[in-house]
């Protein structure tokens, strides 16, 4: 089974890497664009075959390791 976690920071957390891609963006020549955050996307193929043990198993993965959850947020897709 496949999984995909997308990891961001929480809302009110400064992103300077956001931040220098904003102004990046600006400097070559693309309008218009607001805030930037940054964040990352994490494949993961499980031996999990039913829904519910690949979920659990990802949130746990998640809250040990794969985010900081003080301060970035995480979701969960399964597929």
């Amino acid at each position: 089974m496949k999984a995909r976690v997308h990891v961001m920071l929480k809302d009110g957390v400064l992103d300077p890497q956001g931040q220098a891609v904003a102004h990046a963006l600006g400097t070559l020549g693309f309008q218009g664009v607001g805030e930037v955050r940054q964040g990352k996307v994490i494949d993961l193929d499980l031996a999990a075959t039913d829904r519910a043990t690949a979920e659990a198993q990802v949130r746990e993965m998640c809250e040990k390791l794969l985010a900081n959850t003080v301060i970035e947020r995480y979701d969960i897709e399964i597929g």
